[in-house]
């Protein structure tokens, strides 16, 4: 799977997409300062394929780069280093 980023907005409002054939089942952000993930921010959400979810990523620190980190139902895991959420937009999980 590969994974698109475009900035739209200048707040830390990312539209998360998933454009896989496979439902994702949890989405992590964590700070790149930090060494491990923060809980599964869609919690009991999934997303199925062509959905989406607007979450504000911030942790208070004022940090503008995120790791991201996607769990599919296969058991697919993607992640995506140093993601600028202080853009906004959208990030997406593509096929």
């Amino acid at each position: 799977m590969a994974v698109c980023v475009q900035a739209v907005a200048a707040d830390r409002v990312v539209q998360i997409v998933n454009r896989t054939g496979v439902t994702l089942n949890e989405f992590y952000a964590s700070n790149t300062d930090t060494d491990s993930w923060e809980e599964d921010i869609l919690g009991k959400l999934v997303l199925r394929p062509g959905q989406s979810v607007e979450i504000e990523i911030d942790d208070g620190t004022g940090a503008c780069h995120f790791d991201f980190k996607g769990v599919f139902d296969d058991g697919d895991e993607v992640i995506e280093n140093s993601v600028n959420v202080c853009r906004g937009g959208a990030f997406s999980f593509n096929d």
